[in-house]
C-alpha cells in the first residue's frame, strides 16, 4: 500500500503522523511511504531519519495524490480540502461535529475518513486518551499563567501558600481531560471540585482524589459551584457528538470578576456557550468581563512528547489498515467505530445527529 504523512499546516501544529520507527515497520511489510519534507522536524524528527527508515520524501501535493492511506494528526484545513478524494482513506483526528463546511468537504469528496477520536475498544477511546491527559495538564499549566499578573491575570497563584487561601478550580467534566486537569491542580495545592455525571466514575475518582471534592453534576450544581472558582476546566466528552453546552452566557454573572474559563472541549465546538477557538498565539478573549481560554490543539505545544504518545497508540491501527482498509474496517470492531465518512455518507452517530439534514447510512 502506498501511504503518506503530510506536513500538518493547521496554526501552530507540529505533531506528525508517523515517526521513523513507524516507516521502518511499514516498509519492512513491503508498503511504499511518502513524508512530506519537513514534516517531522516539529516532533524531533529530521527527514534524514524519514530517508534512513526507507520513506521517500515528497511536496505537499505529491503526498497526498500518492496516497491510499494519509495519516495525519490534525483534520483537514481548508487548503486541503482540495485534496480528498474517493480512493483516499484519511486516518486522524477529524471532530467533523464541531465543522459543518469539512464534514461537507468529506461528504462531497468521497474519501473515507477513519477518527482517532472515534475508535472505542470496550468504552474507552485508546486514541484519544494520550492527547486527552497531555490537554488536562497542560489546561492546568496554562490557567496558571493567565491568572498571573504580566499575563493580564488577576494576579492569582493557581496552588497553595501557607496562611493564604488557595486558588479554587472548578472541573466540569471527569474523563480522561478532567482527572489529568485534577491531577495537576490537586498537584500544585488547588482547592479542586470535580463534576461528574456517571454514578460509578464519580466512586472512581472520590478514590483517585481524596483531597477534592467530587459531586453529581446537573445543572443546578454548576449554578452553585460557578461563583466558587477562580478557573473553571469545561472537560465533557461525547464520542464523536458535539460538546453540550453546560455553561450558558447568562451563568458568565455568578462567576468572581476574574475568573478564568478554559474549554478543552473546545475541539467539539465546546461545553461552554460563549466558546469560540483560539490559539496559543492569542489564546484569551473576554465575553461579559470574563476571560476564556480556548485553544483548539493544546497538545501542539509539546509536539515531541505528543507526536510520541500519540503514535504508541495508533501503531497496531496503521498497520492493520496497511493491510487493507476493507479487511481492516470488517476484522477490527475498533477501526469500524472510528469510521465517520465513506462514499459521500456519514457513518458516526455523533455526527450524524450534529448534521440530520446530511447523508448518513443511518
Amino acid at each position: 500500500m502506498r501511504i503518506s504523512v503530510p506536513r500538518e499546516i493547521k496554526s501552530e501544529e507540529a505533531r506528525v503522523g508517523l515517526t521513523p520507527t513507524m516507516v521502518t515497520a511499514l516498509t519492512a511489510q513491503g508498503h511504499e511511504v511518502f513524508v512530506e519534507a519537513g514534516a517531522g522536524l516539529g516532533a524531533g524528527f529530521p527527514d534524514d531519519d524519514y530517508l534512513v527508515a526507507g520513506a521517500q520524501l515528497t511536496s505537499q501535493e505529491d503526498a497526498w495524490a500518492r496516497a491510499e492511506l494519509l495519516v495525519k494528526v490534525k483534520e483537514p484545513v481548508g487548503p486541503e480540502y482540495g485534496f480528498l478524494r474517493p480512493d483516499l482513506t484519511l486516518f486522524t483526528y477529524l471532530h467533523l461535529a464541531a465543522s459543518r463546511p469539512l464534514t461537507e468537504a468529506m461528504l462531497d469528496s468521497g474519501v473515507t475518513g477513519i477518527a482517532y477520536e472515534t475508535v472505542r475498544v470496550g468504552r474507552t477511546l485508546p486514541l484519544l486518551r494520550p492527547m486527552s491527559e497531555i490537554a488536562g495538564r497542560l489546561a492546568i499549566a496554562n490557567a496558571a499563567h493567565h491568572l498571573q499578573f504580566h499575563a493580564g491575570g488577576p494576579g492569582i497563584l493557581l496552588g497553595r501558600v501557607p496562611g493564604v487561601v488557595p486558588s479554587t478550580v472548578l472541573v466540569i467534566g471527569g474523563g480522561t481531560v478532567g482527572e489529568h486537569a485534577a491531577r495537576a491542580a490537586v498537584g500544585a495545592g488547588a482547592d479542586v471540585t470535580i463534576l461528574e455525571a456517571n454514578g460509578d466514575r464519580i466512586r472512581q475518582l472520590d478514590t483517585l482524589f481524596p483531597n477534592a471534592r467530587v459531586l453529581m453534576s446537573d445543572a443546578h450544581r454548576i449554578e452553585e459551584e460557578l461563583p466558587r472558582a477562580d478557573v473553571v476546566v469545561g472537560s465533557v466528552l461525547i464520542p464523536g457528538a458535539a460538546a453540550p453546552k453546560l455553561v450558558r452566557r447568562e451563568h458568565l454573572s455568578l462567576l468572581k470578576p476574574h475568573a478564568l474559563m478554559v474549554d478543552v472541549a473546545v475541539d467539539q465546538g465546546g461545553c461552554f456557550e460563549t466558546t469560540r477557538p483560539t490559539s496559543y498565539h492569542d489564546p484569551v478573549y473576554d465575553v461579559d468581563g470574563i476571560r476564556h481560554y480556548c485553544v483548539a490543539n493544546l497538545p501542539g505545544a509539546v509536539p515531541v512528547t505528543a507526536t510520541q504518545a500519540l503514535t504508541h497508540a495508533t501503531t497496531p491501527y496503521v498497520m492493520r489498515l496497511a493491510g487493507g482498509i476493507d479487511a481492516a474496517l470488517a476484522d477490527d470492531a475498533a477501526l469500524a467505530t472510528g469510521l465517520a465518512t465513506r462514499a459521500g455518507e456519514l457513518h458516526s452517530p455523533g455526527v450524524a445527529a450534529a448534521f440530520p439534514d446530511l447523508p448518513s447510512v443511518g
